[in-house]
């Protein structure tokens, strides 16, 4: 059974159970604070389990990309060394809010297995919850009776709290599971060892294919756990473990899902995947494939998501994927250029009818992982020569962990590179040293983002919230519960939530509101604004005195006013963009803040002048119109999307939806806007550059911003007239003033030519002879360039010359030397190597080829030290 067809087949059967089938959510999180990416089919779902919002439907089933390389699910290390555990993974789930419960939910699971897709009950194995004396939990009676209706009761184990206690998080829902577990070993193997021994075990052919987790219980802030109002059903099956079991093979990797990849992985590298290795060489190659496999279809989604690679958050953790990836082609598959981006057409040809985005933006994802591959590579070869330096300082067959620690924090060169490079050279890795340092980095960082979050107190129970704030900035308020959180970064804050906000929370983009609550007695700052699981959270550094009273919310009118001019002339940069460079253009991301807006956006090259101003003039044209804010704020997306209103990928939206327009500018938002074009006054470009391959940013300022902008510009107009001494035509005089400089700066050129031509007959006279070598090192009054020239005046009359000159400029120091390239290479000399050891005595550094090279750097004092160690290389 091929696996689209296996896909299909689940997502009828649950349809045909009165579940409403959904899209996958993005796999990049925008909208939960606590999650960085879609790590199970439950994530997009939170705010119905937590009662914070109604779903559209009570049953509800779907295929989920996931993403699972960090915090608690960290798969990561396993991925590629194993045949079963991946980064990115489809999750087939079926839900039920409030509706049916562990009856049907078993029922179920065991008809599709066995019924539909014909499954041998005998080589399935299912788990049910033993119970919890600490948790106060009893044995899972009721899905052990259900199972021994169905399956014979010695293919029915327990589980413990580990293994069949599922929880959300530390906390909130949560509840006993039950978990479908598969033996796909050989009749030998099943009569040596039974399958119920491996289960749970990290056996590669018995493994857990589906579980059902049955919602009922609360975990709270102290521990303990209290019922649910309402009983849940959240299950979730591994697709590709499912196509394993189906298709007969023994590895997730030899399914259809990626035997398309590893085809063009072992096309593209000459490497041969082997379905069953012979020696350990053979393993590491397929090791190497199976990584570049799994991880080009995280990366790819996430970027297709929305999610750019980059140092910070979720994009550090997409780039490290996709660094692991290289790592192991660049190692094992002797790959030392861009590849793995080509593998994103096999994706899109494979799952674009699954997965749509992944070929509406493959050209975008082919860019960024093209020149992510090719940066890494770049910093693949600095490391390699960082660890000759390393090893080349060590006195010790063990190589420092801690150094070994900074490559791979400060220039991203993976431990394992250099440990496997170590080995190769006979050396040892100091293991506990890197771990030490590896442990010191994660405490302080786990340190500065720990987070304490209270249990909500409810004051006024029930759904009552909602959001008031494109109507008014001004309203009366109650507070409808509220909770302490504690961080080390921002410390002790309250979250408050009211029952109809003005304050806009944090998103699209858009920063959340600021302002005030206000009583008879008190005024308590809202100092910011963010949404959780449906819930509009207001930040306060202290509790009003009386929570049940009542408040006048009030948001920071001038905030919210700067924040909606820059929000609209976002809407009208997107179209400018599209109308001066193509349509090709889609915005990538963006920033609305009260003091300017920044926009991110797909494009292949850099903007002309001529182009900025064309963007630039675009809106300002559009401001000058006067047009006016037409808002819809409940209208059906597929007619949002009819009438021509553009919807950004990544964005997770509703059956109904807000859509904006000004003119002809329409976009699906739900930020907020001013009322008339007019309103934002000025658009000013202020800064256009790269963000990624194919991904260019543009900063830009508004209204109160622009004015004060130009006020500036017209200070230092000011400024530059009178040190010119107001000149009639400031243009002209500095023209003159920038010829005059040129003409200055040619002359001392000129002299200082002039000066090492003087110098050179006088050095000459000074060359020793050491070790049959022409020998010099010393410190000369010349600039960089006239220390370069002095050194080739000199190596042009000698075959074996060893030369090292210091220099000075403005306080810097530089060294330069010169090795004739007939003693590099009879003696196996290079210059580049000398500056970058001569280079720390200046507290510098620098690089060059074998017979030429400079190091600059800070510390003058140093230069005698390191003219006197040059003496070294000769001896």
């Amino acid at each position: 059974m091929k696996s689209q067809e296996i896909r299909q087949k689940f997502l009828s059967f649950f349809e045909e159970r009165g579940h409403l089938i959904v899209p996958s959510a993005p796999i990049v999180l925008k909208d939960d604070p606590t999650l960085m990416f879609n790590n199970s089919g439950m994530a997009q779902f939170k705010e119905y389990f937590l009662g914070n919002a109604a779903p559209k439907s009570k049953r509800i089933a779907d295929t989920q990309k996931c993403l699972r390389v960090s915090g608690k699910h960290n798969d990561l290390e396993e991925v590629g060394i194993d045949t079963y555990h991946h980064t990115m993974f489809e999750m087939l789930g079926n839900w039920s809010f409030g509706d049916y419960f562990k009856k049907e939910a078993i029922h179920w699971a065991w008809e599709l297995l066995t019924e539909v897709y014909k499954i041998p009950k005998d080589i399935l194995y299912v788990t049910v919850f033993e119970g919890s004396a600490e948790e106060n939990v009893p044995f899972d009676q009721e899905a052990y009776d259900i199972w021994k209706s169905l399956i014979a009761e010695d293919r029915i184990l327990l589980g413990n709290k580990k293994d069949n206690f599922w929880e959300m998080g530390e906390q909130g829902p949560c509840g006993p599971c039950s978990e479908i577990h598969v033996d796909i070993r050989s009749a030998e193997e099943k009569a040596a060892v039974s399958g119920k021994e491996l289960v749970n075990a990290d056996h590669p052919q018995v493994v857990e294919i589906w579980n059902n987790v049955f919602m009922e219980f609360n975990r709270k802030a102290d521990g303990s756990l209290e019922k649910l109002p309402a009983q849940h059903v959240d299950t979730g099956m591994g697709f590709e473990r499912l196509c394993m079991v189906l298709q007969g093979v023994q590895s997730n990797y030899d399914t259809d899902v990626f035997s398309p990849i590893i085809e063009k992985i072992s096309a593209l590298t000459q490497a041969k995947y082997t379905i069953k290795a012979k020696d350990e060489e053979e393993e590491k190659i397929n090791i190497a494939i199976r990584v570049v496999a799994d991880h080009v279809r995280a990366v790819a989604y996430a970027i297709a998501d929305g999610q750019l690679p980059s140092n910070n958050g979720a994009g550090y953790v997409i780039r490290r994927i996709l660094r692991r990836a290289i790592r192991y082609a660049f190692t094992f598959l002797n790959k030392k250029e861009p590849f793995i981006y080509q593998l994103v057409e096999v994706l899109s040809a494979q799952m674009g009818s699954v997965f749509p985005e992944i070929t509406a933006q493959k050209g975008l994802v082919m860019n960024v992982i093209k020149e992510e591959e090719a940066s890494f590579l770049r910093t693949l070869d600095q490391g390699l020569h960082l660890l000759d330096q390393v090893i080349a300082q060590s006195n010790s067959t063990v190589i420092s962990g801690a150094k070994a620690f900074e490559l791979y924090d400060t220039f991203g060169f993976p431990i394992d590179l250099t440990a496997l490079i170590l080995r190769e050279r006979g050396l040892e890795l100091d293991e506990a040293g890197f771990d030490k340092a590896m442990n010191e980095q994660k405490n302080r960082s786990r340190a500065a983002s720990e987070v304490s979050t209270d249990d909500w107190t409810v004051l006024i129970p029930g759904n009552v919230e909602t959001f008031v704030g494109y109507d008014t900035l001004k309203n009366e308020v109650k507070i409808t519960r509220f909770r302490k959180v504690d961080s080390k970064k921002d410390g002790k804050l309250f979250q408050l939530v009211l029952d109809q906000t003005p304050f806009y929370p944090e998103g699209g983009g858009q920063v959340g509101d600021r302002g005030l609550l206000i009583s008879a007695n008190e005024t308590i700052e809202i100092i910011d604004t963010k949404k959780e699981n449906n819930l509009i959270l207001h930040f306060a550094k202290q509790l009003p005195e009386n929570l049940q009273g009542s408040f006048t919310a009030q948001v920071d009118e001038e905030r919210r006013r700067q924040s909606a001019s820059n929000h609209s002339a976002t809407h009208l940069l997107h179209q400018a963009l599209r109308t001066v460079l193509g349509t090709h253009v889609e915005q990538k991301g963006s920033l609305v803040s009260p003091n300017y807006l920044r926009f991110d956006f797909s494009h292949f090259a850099k903007l002309t002048e001529e182009e900025l101003k064309a963007v630039e003039d675009f809106v300002n044209n559009r401001i000058q119109e006067q047009l006016p804010l037409v808002e819809r704020r409940s209208i059906p997306f597929a007619q949002a999307i009819e009438e021509g209103a553009m919807a950004l990928f990544g964005e997770k939206y509703g059956d109904e939806v807000r859509a904006i327009r000004f003119g002809t500018s329409m976009e699906l938002c739900g930020g907020i806007h001013v009322q008339n074009t007019a309103d934002i006054w000025q658009f000013k470009i202020v800064s256009e550059g790269a963000v990624a391959a194919g991904i260019r940013r543009i900063e830009a300022i508004t209204n109160q911003a622009v004015r004060s902008f130009y006020t500036q510009q017209e200070e230092t107009l000011k400024e530059v007239k009178n040190i010119l001494k107001n000149p009639q035509d400031t243009l002209k005089a500095v023209v003159a003033l920038q010829d005059d400089n040129a003409k200055l700066k040619k002359q001392v050129e000129q002299l200082l030519r002039e000066k090492a031509k003087g110098l050179k007959g006088e050095l000459s006279s000074e060359i020793q002879i050491v070790n049959q070598v022409q020998f010099l090192a010393k410190q000369v009054d010349l600039d960089a360039n006239g220390a370069k020239d002095l050194a080739y005046e000199l190596g042009a009359e000698q075959t074996d010359l060893f030369l090292v000159l210091a220099t000075v400029t403005e306080g810097k120091p530089m060294l330069t030397c010169y090795i004739s390239k007939e003693l590099a290479t009879s003696k196996g000399l290079n210059a580049g190597q000398v500056v970058r050891e001569l280079g720390k005595y200046i507290q510098g550094g620098g690089g060059g080829q074998a017979f030429f090279a400079t190091a600059g750097g800070k510390n003058p004092e140093g230069i005698a030290e390191a003219l006197s160690k040059a003496i070294e290389y000769i001896k």
